[in-house]
């Protein structure tokens, strides 16, 4: 037998650097982030179509049930219900269909006190991509049409202008949320890489506000709200979920509701009539200093 003393544990070895000591903390790598989820194609693509014939059923329809002369609440209330009922229909299918049958966990729509600190920062990226946006559509001179028109125009009825408000801050964004950001891109995230996935959702976002009747003018806002519909999916994909998008996509109609129902809207036309002449007329006098709800 050797009469040498055991190896120290704690000794450098020849050659090499000293062990780290029993219980000393070592440094660790962060975990990998988690996937944003999926659901099939199926489940985008039938959002959408879902979506699209319930915005023209309801548009038409309206247009024939505006001779009974009804209260406006009772029409902005109809145009809710067969506007966005028949896709919170398509949410709860899709996520029994394809989903886990959580309604809220399958399109990331779980509420944390946090979506409230990151909704203003979300809203104040998806100005910025409006007014990027619309300053391509102002120098490319495409044609645009607003569609706050209406609101403008009719914000003196009180029993519309409430109507209109619970539509506008309320319900879209709730249920476009669900569809463009809960629905549809995550099942373009399915088959397609992060990037191209949430362009196409802004896309589709801005084309679902197209209106027959504003013909040639659906070019410039389309365009406009794609890029407002892109900020929004991006925060989703990097969030992980569309709590926050959904009190951005709140505050951004907001916004725009209070500039038209309280008259800035036009205050701010008169005040800065130098900047809007300066835009093409066509443009100018639809866009001033909103492009619309989205």
């Amino acid at each position: 037998m050797s009469d040498l003393p055991p190896p120290d544990p704690s000794a450098a070895p020849a050659g090499g650097t000293a062990p780290i000591a029993a219980g000393t903390l070592r440094p660790e790598l962060a975990p990998p982030r988690e996937p944003h989820s999926t659901l099939p194609w199926q489940a985008g693509v039938g959002a959408l179509a879902v979506l699209t014939v319930s915005l023209l059923v309801s548009k038409y329809s309206l247009d024939w049930l505006v001779e009974y002369e009804w209260p406006i609440a009772v029409y902005v209330a109809y145009t809710v219900a067969i506007g966005y009922g028949p896709s919170v229909a398509w949410w709860v299918y899709a996520s029994r269909r394809w989903g886990s049958g959580r309604l809220i966990d399958d399109v990331g729509a779980r509420p944390r006190w946090a979506d409230v600190g990151w909704a203003p920062v979300i809203w104040v990226a998806a100005l910025g991509a409006q007014i990027v946006f619309a300053a391509f559509v102002i120098g490319l001179d495409l044609p645009f049409s607003n569609n706050t028109e209406e609101i403008d125009s009719l914000a003196a009825d009180r029993s519309y202008a409430v109507a209109i408000v619970i539509a506008a801050v309320v319900a879209a964004p709730i249920v476009e949320e669900i569809v463009f950001r809960g629905l549809v891109m995550r099942s373009m995230l399915d088959v397609m890489p992060a990037l191209p996935a949430v362009a196409l959702q802004g896309v589709l976002f801005g084309v679902a506000h197209v209106d027959p009747v504003r013909g040639a003018g659906n070019i410039g806002l389309a365009i406009v709200l794609s890029g407002v519909g892109i900020a929004f999916g991006g925060a989703a994909y990097l969030l992980r979920r569309i709590g926050p998008t959904v009190f951005a996509h709140a505050i951004f109609n907001g916004a725009v509701m209070v500039l038209l129902l309280s008259g800035l809207s036009d205050r701010v036309r008169e005040d800065n009539p130098d900047f809007f002449d300066s835009a093409p007329a066509d443009i100018a006098d639809r866009v001033g200093p909103t492009a619309g709800v989205s």
